[in-house]
This record gives C-alpha cells, sequence and structure tokens, in this order.
C-alpha cells in the first residue's frame, strides 16, 4: 500500500510540474485563470469522490451490524437449548432417587431384583432417549453455528481490511485536496503580490478569489463529508490556534497555506510513522536513558506520553522536595516580590495564540502567576527576566500541575541553560549568540556572506530563538517536538534547531536582494516552516552535528572576550563620567560626545 502511494504521490508530482509549466507558459492573464478555475474543478471533483468513498464505508458497517445482530440471536436460542437440556437432566436425576428411596430391606432379594432392574432398564431408556433427541439437535445446530461464525469472521475481516483501506484512501485523497488547495493559495498569494501591475479588471478577479479563499471554511467541508478519523478543530491538542488570525492580507493567506500543508503532513505521515511510533512508546513500561528513548525523543513525543516522560526528565536532574512549592506559595501571600509588577505585566502577553491564556480569568494564568512569584522567591539571584513566563507556560499546557512545571523552570534555568543565562546583563545569552555565529558562518557559508553583503545582524532574529527556546516563533506541533528534544539532550538542541530553520528556507532568503526585505521575510519566516520531519533531518542528519563538548569549549572562549569587552565599557565609563566632571557644563565638547555615543552604542 505504501509502495502504491507513493507511486501515485510522484505520478501527482509530475502532473503538478506539468501543469506548472503549462501556467507559467501560458501567455495571457485568461489562460491562467482558466487554468485556476480547473483547478477548483478538480478539487471539487475529489471532494465529491470521498464522499462516494464514505458511502461505501457507511454500508459495509451496516452489513457488520447486522451480522452481529444475527449472531447475538443464535447465541440466545444455543441458551434455551442448554436449559431445556438442564432440565432433562434433572428429570433423571428425580427418577434415580425414587428409585433409591423405593428399596425396603423385609422385601424378598428376589422382588427387590427385579424391581431394580425394571427401573434401571427405564432410567436406561430415558437416558438413550433424551439425549439422542438433544445430541443430534446440538450437533447439527453446531454446524450451523460453526458455519455462520466461520462466515461472521471473513466478512469482519474483509470489513476491517476495506475499512482501513478506504481511511487510508480518505486520507491520501484529503492529503492531496490539502495540498493543491495549498498551492492555489500559494498562487493567488503571488498574484497578490503582483496586483500593482496588473489591469483593473485582473485585479478585481484576483481579489474576488482571495476573499474567496479567506472565507471557505474547511471545518464545515469536512463535516459535510461525515470524516471521522482526524477531525478538524480550530484549535490543537495543547489549546494552540491552528490558523491564526491577522490583519495584514498577504498572512491572512500564509496562515491559512500553513494549516493546509501542516494538515497535508499529518495525514501522509499518520499511517506510516506516526502509529509505529506510537506503538514503540507504548511499549515503553519504564523508562531509562538510551540511544532508542534519544532517538525517540528527538522524533516527538505523544501527547499521551509526553507529560510522563517530561516530569521523569525533570526528576533526573533536580531533586523535588516535598513541601517546598506549597511553603513559596506562602511566603508569596505574605510578602510582595519586587518582580511582582513586571510579572502582572507580562502574564497578559504570554502565549496570546492560546486559548488557556486568552482570557484574564483563565485557569492557567492563575497558576502561571504563581508559578513565576513562586519562582522569583526560589532564586533571588535573577528574580524574574523577561522571558521566564513563556517558559513557564509551556510547561504548564504539557504538564498542567503547576508545581510540576514550576520544577521543569528551575530545571531549564538552573540545569540545563548555561550559568547567568536570565541574569541582569543576560551574560550567558549574549555569549551563546556569538557562538551561533561561529557555528553559522561554518554550516551555512551562502547565507553568511549574503547577510554580511547587506550587513543583517543575525542576533536581532536568534537571540529570543535562544531565550525561550522557539516559543512564539515555530508552530505548536514542531516547537513541542523541539522541546523534547531540548529537555532531553540540553542546549545543543537549540543550536541545531536553528541552524536547521536557517538551512531549511536558504534558497529563500538568498533570493531576496534588499535589506528591508531581508528583514521582513526573517520576521515570520520560522511560521512557514510545516514540515517538522524534514527539519528534524536537517537538525540531527544534514548539518553534520556537533557534540555538547565543541559548545562548551567556544562557550568559554566568548565568555573571556565577552567579559574583557565588558570591563573594557567598564573603563570608557569611567573615563566619560571623569571628564564630565573635569569639563563641568561643558557638554559639547566634541571629545565627550564622542565617549557618549561609544557608551550608547
Amino acid at each position: 500500500d505504501l509502495v502504491k502511494l507513493l507511486h501515485r504521490a510522484l505520478e501527482s508530482a509530475h502532473q503538478e510540474k506539468r501543469a506548472c509549466n503549462e501556467y507559467l507558459n501560458a501567455a495571457e492573464e485568461k489562460d491562467r485563470l482558466e487554468m485556476i478555475r480547473h483547478k477548483i474543478r478538480q478539487i471539487e471533483d475529489l471532494k465529491q469522490r470521498v464522499e462516494v468513498l464514505e458511502q461505501e464505508k457507511k454500508d459495509l458497517e451496516q452489513c457488520a451490524s447486522f451480522k452481529e445482530f444475527h449472531i447475538d440471536e443464535l447465541k440466545e436460542h444455543i441458551q434455551l437449548l442448554m436449559e431445556k437440556n438442564n432440565a432433562k437432566q434433572q428429570v433423571i436425576l428425580k427418577q434415580n432417587e425414587q428409585l433409591l428411596s423405593q428399596s425396603d430391606p423385609d422385601v424378598s432379594n428376589s422382588i427387590l431384583k427385579d424391581t431394580l432392574q425394571q427401573h434401571y432398564r427405564k432410567i436406561e431408556s430415558l437416558m438413550v432417549l433424551f439425549p439422542k433427541d438433544d445430541i443430534n439437535a446440538y450437533k447439527t445446530q453446531n454446524q450451523f453455528l460453526n458455519s455462520e461464525i466461520h462466515q461472521v469472521t471473513e466478512l469482519w475481516r474483509n470489513t476491517a481490511e476495506k475499512e482501513s483501506a478506504l481511511l487510508m484512501k480518505c486520507s491520501y485523497l484529503e492529503a492531496r485536496n490539502c495540498q493543491i488547495e495549498s498551492k492555489y493559495l500559494i498562487v493567488l498569494r503571488k498574484l497578490q503580490e503582483a496586483l500593482p501591475y496588473l489591469d483593473s479588471e485582473y485585479c478585481e478577479v484576483i481579489k474576488n478569489l482571495i476573499e474567496d479563499a479567506l472565507q471557505s471554511d474547511m471545518k464545515k467541508v469536512h463535516n459535510q463529508l461525515d470524516v471521522h478519523f482526524s477531525p478538524l478543530s480550530e484549535y490543537d491538542d495543547y489549546g494552540f490556534v491552528i490558523i491564526p488570525e491577522y490583519e495584514v492580507e498577504h498572512l491572512k493567506l500564509l496562515a491559512k497555506i500553513q494549516a493546509l500543508e501542516i494538515r497535508s503532513n499529518k495525514l501522509l505521515t499518520h499511517e506510516v510513522v506516526d502509529k509505529p511510533l506510537r506503538m514503540k512508546w507504548n511499549s515503553i513500561e519504564e523508562l531509562n536513558h538510551s540511544m532508542e528513548l534519544k532517538n525517540l525523543a528527538r522524533s516527538g513525543i505523544p501527547p499521551e506520553h509526553r507529560k510522563r516522560v517530561w516530569k521523569w526528565l525533570t526528576a533526573q536532574r533536580i531533586h523535588i522536595r516535598s513541601h517546598h512549592y506549597a511553603d513559596l506559595q506562602i511566603k508569596c501571600e505574605s510578602s510582595q516580590h519586587p518582580a511582582s509588577q513586571q510579572i502582572e505585566l507580562d502574564i497578559h502577553r504570554t502565549l496570546t495564540n492560546n486559548k488557556h491564556f486568552s482570557c484574564p480569568t483563565s485557569d492557567f494564568i492563575q497558576k502561571l502567576r504563581r508559578v513565576l512569584l513562586a519562582y522569583s522567591w526560589q532564586n533571588p539571584t535573577i528574580g524574574y527576566c523577561q522571558g521566564l513566563n513563556r517558559l513557564a507556560a509551556i510547561a504548564l499546557l504539557v504538564l498542567e500541575d503547576e508545581e510540576s512545571a514550576f520544577y521543569c523552570l528551575v530545571d531549564i534555568v538552573e540545569n540545563i541553560m548555561p550559568p547567568e543565562y536570565y541574569s541582569n546583563n543576560l551574560t550567558g545569552s549574549q555569549v551563546d549568540q556569538r557562538v551561533f555565529k561561529d557555528f553559522f558562518s561554518e554550516k551555512l557559508p551562502r547565507l553568511t556572506a549574503h547577510f554580511q553583503q547587506y550587513k543583517i545582524d543575525l542576533s536581532l532574529i536568534t537571540y529570543n530563538w535562544f531565550l525561550v527556546v522557539f516559543v512564539d516563533s515555530l508552530v505548536s506541533d514542531i516547537l513541542l517536538r523541539v522541546w523534547d528534544a531540548f529537555l532531553y539532550e540540553g542546549t545543543k538542541v537549540i543550536f541545531r534547531y536553528a541552524l536547521a530553520i536557517f538551512k531549511y528556507n536558504e534558497e529563500e532568503i538568498l533570493k531576496l536582494n534588499d535589506e528591508m526585505e531581508i528583514y521582513q521575510y526573517l520576521s515570520f519566516f520560522t511560521k512557514t516552516i510545516c514540515d517538522g520531519r524534514k527539519l528534524m533531518n536537517i537538525a540531527f542528519n544534514e548539518m553534520n552535528p556537533f557534540p555538547m563538548k565543541h559548545i562548551r569549549n567556544r562557550r568559554a572562549v566568548h565568555l573571556e572576550k565577552f567579559k574583557a569587552d565588558l570591563a573594557e565599557l567598564e573603563k570608557i565609563k569611567q573615563e566619560y563620567f571623569r571628564q564630565k566632571e573635569e569639563l563641568g557644563s561643558g557638554d559639547n565638547d566634541w571629545e565627550l560626545v564622542r565617549m557618549k555615543m561609544i557608551l550608547e552604542h
């Protein structure tokens, strides 16, 4: 079945290639619009085929239910026959008891013998008469039932196989439908970019097509098809919005394209990849560090196992003290932490694309507040740093229990991340940006040259990735896979995925030849990544991975340089204040102005 699906996918790819060539080679816009209309008709045909397959599935289910009803009737009939046999056996036992009770020791032996022989003959005749009828009836009934059971079993097996095949066909057809619709939206997006250069007549047609595409509701179409294997929802398993609401028109199209691509990937990988992985996770009873578990974590932990695995990983690195979190809560209630005001401001800006954090009165908002306040007392050196709110929010969504989320946050900040990552001057974070630039220039030389040509500051894009481990940057499904590997392996996962994200979009970035265009694309390009398997393969295989030892060595080198830079900056600062005192009000002195500019830089 997989080979057939791959052949069909290959044939479809060739057809799409031919269609794209025809579209590009079309001389007039009318021809191109006609081709788009043709694709819309193809989408409608596919929807009709899915409806036919669903009807076949319903017929088979009705047939199976009828057979099950017939089996229940036969079972009831067997039960009646058994009760009848039991009644006859009771009659035989009663006759035997009567025979024994009639025996009298005073009666002569000859009379007793004759009487006993007569009774025994009567019992034997009863034993022969009743069981023979029953046995013959049971034999006939048994043969009939065996035949019926065999036929029903065959029907059930065939129905199950057909249903499985139909589900796979439905998945494939729906995935293809999503891909076609996605490509249609991509074409509309390209046309949207070309609107300023088109005639007003074509502009109006394209705008109408875009409006129709944005207003079409995938959920309604799905409900009409009555497909039950993978229902569409406005939110994913953890409450993240599947299609974000954007105000800008081209971002609305991009959001819908992204949702269609993600759905298509899920449908195509469900049977081939996700099911075998889920079976492997189901077979793991006791968690132990191993190469197999590491590879499974990289592939993504199923939602039903993620909570258990994250708790186990946290417990491996941190000692969880009983009543410690409760004691911190008492301290939070009795004393106000200096960071509480900043925490209150950031709480309502946390995961705005998640339904659990969109309402100010949500339980998750209250839990997040308590976790962050508890950590501010747990670690007075850090107290609170912007970014911790998003780390704690992800931990809450997965672990649900706020105490477990608190210890997960403690584990990330104090064990997984380097020292001073969330300190006042964010030393660890700034050092990691320098280390990442080194790896970036080694692994992606073409992009490095391209960014240098247009003076792109990489840290403006990647700094937040490292600080909050890609929260609010990647789509939720891929984000949680990154976190699965991050909690298992540590910060090297952030470096690998950061490089993989640029590699994934390398060709698109190289096409941009303007500084503003590049920055604009880099501001949202992580949201265009829909294939988590491909990204994972780039991160852990194609990029010639590097061990944690290399990262530690480079961190040590850059930390020394960073400290030297800080010391130099402190000297300049002291010199600035000294000269300011000497010059008094002479702030217009050019040397003083120059030093002030250095400090500001």
